[in-house]
């Protein structure tokens, strides 16, 4: 695997640590523009890492009960169902069209990241029960599609519909996200074997290793660097890998 795979694959971690969202969508990009892996492994791999990252970054949030678990089976569950019906989905289309749609989530994440919306401790209506369903078989939906965590749709998702404040938003987001991540990885692999691909077990394993060992660091030094001039560098890349990935895909 080329260096610049394996710093990448520490970014993912940092960048989770720092931010609590965002660092899972540069896994896809990493896995096949560096790693050289075909669109539909890497978007089954990005699941498995993803899952993996954020299931470990939750254990801290669940010792210190952080995470509200009647909101995770409210919002994750129904997220469940719809990862399963994304990567259903995806298997009806080109590895290029999703990477197109995801370099389309990824725009949306970088204006969250450059104008964020603004989320406080501060009580907010609660969203009715089913709405919550709704949001979250939504928010599933495509992240089986694109494979993505959604930790920048959910943790908004909770906060400002859910009426939960951020601590718990961020420690329930990443256990939804493990959730999801199961549930449209299980079904990928359905999908891959249909097509005649095989994932790389071991890049799995290495960008998973790697982007918890790198969730602490950046977790370590998320309260040294403003968050406000991160989010907004951040936001800054995704546009330029956006723009990268639409030129390659549709050019």
């Amino acid at each position: 695997m080329p260096t610049l795979a394996w710093i990448g694959a520490l970014l993912v971690g940092v960048t989770l640590g720092l931010l609590g969202s965002g660092g899972s969508i540069l896994t896809i990009p990493v896995l096949v523009y560096l790693v050289g892996q075909e669109e539909k492994v890497a978007i089954a791999g990005s699941l498995a890492i993803v899952g993996s990252v954020s299931l470990a970054g939750s254990v801290p949030h669940a010792l210190k009960r952080n995470i509200q678990w009647p909101s995770v089976w409210l919002f994750g569950l129904p997220g469940m169902a719809g990862t399963y019906l994304g990567a259903f989905l995806s298997g009806h289309v080109t590895g290029g069209t999703q990477l197109a749609v995801f370099a389309v989530v990824m725009l949306g994440a970088a204006f969250l990241m450059v104008r964020p919306v603004k989320l406080t401790d501060a009580p907010h209506r609660r969203r009715a029960a089913w709405k919550i369903v709704i949001d979250g078989l939504c928010v599933g939906t495509l992240t089986g599609f694109v494979g993505v965590g959604g930790g920048f749709m959910i943790v908004p998702a909770l906060v400002l519909l859910g009426g939960m404040g951020m601590h718990h938003a961020v420690g329930t987001s990443l256990f939804i996200i493990a959730m999801n991540s199961a549930s449209g990885f299980y079904k990928h692999t359905h999908v891959l074997a249909d097509a005649g691909l095989q994932l790389d077990w071991t890049v799995i394993a290495t960008f998973a290793s790697l982007g918890i060992v790198g969730s602490f660091v950046g977790s370590a030094l998320s309260t040294r660097i403003p968050q406000a001039h991160l989010r907004r560098g951040f936001g800054v890349l995704l546009f330029v890998m956006a723009g990268y990935i639409l030129w390659r895909e549709l050019g």
